[in-house]
């Protein structure tokens, strides 16, 4: 199972590039496309986030937008 989710949407550039990052530099994740199961953004908005993507490792604070900056804490 992987231990980090990735919530996305339809044409969103940031979301794109944010699992492009993770899947070049090999990490796992399991994504969920609110746009296909919008039952999760009303989640997302109970959370207080507003915007995706919202990138959720089990063991370490979310990321929201694209963050290369914090996605490479990620990268063992």
């Amino acid at each position: 199972m992987d231990n980090i989710v990735v919530y996305s949407k339809n044409n969103c550039m940031q979301c794109k590039m944010t699992k492009r990052y993770l899947t070049e530099h090999d990490i796992n994740f399991r994504e969920i496309n609110v746009s296909n199961e919008p039952e999760y953004i009303d989640y997302l908005k109970g959370l207080g986030y507003q915007s995706v993507p919202v990138v959720m490792p089990n063991d370490s604070d979310p990321i929201v937008g694209f963050r290369p900056d914090a996605l490479k804490d990620l990268v063992d």
